[in-house]
């Protein structure tokens, strides 16, 4: 590891490694886990599984009761399914210039009887890479056919919920399992800029415990304790050019990276709901916290520096309001989330400071602090008719953080500031028919796409000498191309009687 490596070590690498290993908290499903993301890339809606009625509302919840995704979010909130019901939600999703798509097919039962409840799930999904001729620029490499495994990928995904009532006390305890095999992580591909090929595999999975009171005043409560362990690996294939034997002509030759994924997250969320008036208006409140260690974050760049351990706190506090009542439902919610995170980089050998002090095989080289200050706004409004009903909404999410990096090599401080927003407008239509309730939900995302720096003609030089041996990092600011992503499910919801 050399200093002047070491010295080129910037944002773009150091704040990806919170990216990819938080994507997969995504999705109102997950809202107790809270995601880190520190670089604005489209990944679509991968972990949009289950249907909700809330999701044309902007996704608003701390105020609002969602019937159909409530179980998956706190299991003891499955005591409200009074009868067994089969339900299915088809979910598609496309990444504006050719970044990705995704197709979903979850089928879920759900079950309930005076004492008892359960459900489970089952979801198969296909992802479609994006084309990454148009992410990166011409590839100078040799020119090769995209295998099956690089055009799409499969994922598999169980869940299942047991729980039972606590007697005439209005309480609830329900706990939940989740399991998922991993063929792709939609977005990793955006953060290895220069690799000819990426191969993905993973699994995760998911816990969680459940404590739901509801009283005869319309008051509530709600406890959930929950363990999350993400675990993946990323075959990163590139082509470099070396001076052939015949000492004649260069040759390209293929060097294959793995680097591994891996965050554990424990947390507790706490909520309470209590009616404000006898017309509907209903008052909310939640407090979150995760604490998140990540064992290993994968080096984003072609470069030796270990990039292996981190911890981060991450808390949502929320207020929200609605009104459920005379065929109308209204609802906004508002969440600050402060999150603290640190991240730092090891020495693989015993490496020279400038100042001719020894940091030792295993000690840091480089220290991140990061500091975010996000919050979320979202609301909406439906409508009920004789025939169904109609629902308008937007969620609006502002991320900003601020990063100190210490180069202990260097002897060298740096701060840089970073701040993005994110609007998703939501439509959605229920039609019921006969015994059916169908759904047709939509929204839209802007704000984030493909992101990048900005790079000098002289930075852009080093890049094309450089790319045989190693690639510095860049070193220029954040840069954005906006991508839009596009997403419509479709559930339908039928009694098993």
């Amino acid at each position: 590891m050399t200093q002047s490596f070491m010295q080129n070590t910037t944002l773009n690498t150091l704040a990806a490694t919170l990216f990819a290993s938080s994507l997969l908290l995504a999705g109102p499903a997950k809202a107790q886990l809270i995601a880190i993301r520190s670089v604005p890339v489209a990944t679509g809606d991968q972990f949009l599984l289950y249907p909700s009625t809330n999701l044309a509302l902007g996704s608003t919840s701390i105020a609002l009761d969602d019937p159909l995704l409530d179980p998956y979010v706190n299991p003891a909130k499955g005591s409200r399914v009074r009868e067994m019901a089969l339900v299915s939600s088809p979910t598609f999703y496309t990444i504006s210039n050719d970044n990705g798509a995704g197709r979903t097919l979850p089928i879920a039962i759900l079950a309930g009887s005076e004492n008892w409840f359960g459900g489970g799930s089952f979801a198969l999904q296909e992802l479609t890479a994006a084309d990454r001729d148009r992410i990166f620029g011409i590839w100078w490499g040799p020119q090769t056919d995209q295998t099956l495994r690089e055009q799409s990928a499969t994922n598999l995904y169980l869940h299942g919920y047991l729980g039972r009532t606590l007697g005439e006390t209005g309480l609830s305890l329900a706990g939940s399992v989740s399991w998922a095999d991993l063929g792709a992580i939609d977005g990793v591909e955006h953060l290895y800029a220069l690799s000819q090929k990426i191969e993905q595999d993973g699994s995760s999975i998911d816990l969680r415990v459940g404590l739901l009171g509801e009283g005869e005043n319309g008051r509530g409560f709600e406890v959930l304790l929950l363990h999350n362990r993400f675990d993946a690996t990323h075959d990163v294939s590139y082509l470099d050019t070396l001076w052939g034997e015949d000492q004649r002509s260069w040759e390209w030759v293929t060097r294959v990276e793995t680097n591994r994924d891996e965050t554990n997250t424990t947390g507790i969320h706490l909520g309470y709901t209590v009616p404000l008036t006898l017309s509907g208006w209903k008052f909310g409140t939640i407090a979150t916290a995760n604490k998140k260690s990540h064992p290993k974050i994968p080096n984003y760049e072609i470069q030796n520096i270990p990039r292996d351990p981190g911890d981060s706190w991450a808390y949502d506090f929320g207020v929200g309001l609605s009104r459920n009542g005379d065929g109308a439902t209204y609802g906004i919610d508002l969440v600050f989330e402060p999150i603290w995170s640190d991240t730092w980089a090891e020495a693989a050998t015993d490496t020279m400071t400038v100042s001719g002090e020894m940091i030792r095989a295993g000690e840091k080289t480089v220290e991140n602090e990061f500091f975010f200050s996000n919050a979320t706004l979202r609301t909406g409004v439906g409508r009920d008719f004789s025939w169904g009903g109609l629902g308008l909404g937007l969620e609006l999410r502002s991320i900003r953080y601020d990063l100190e990096q210490f180069d202990n090599i260097a002897k060298e401080r740096r701060t840089q500031k970073e701040s993005w927003m994110e609007w998703t407008p939501s439509w959605g239509l229920n039609v019921g028919v006969s015994d059916l309730e169908l759904r047709y939900l939509g929204r839209a995302t802007t704000g984030t796409g493909r992101p990048g720096t900005a790079w000098s003609p002289e930075q852009a030089e080093v890049l094309n000498v450089a790319r045989s041996d190693f690639l510095l990092a860049p070193t220029g600011p954040l840069t954005l191309q906006n991508a839009w992503v596009i997403t419509s499910q479709l559930s339908v919801s039928i009694p098993v009687r």
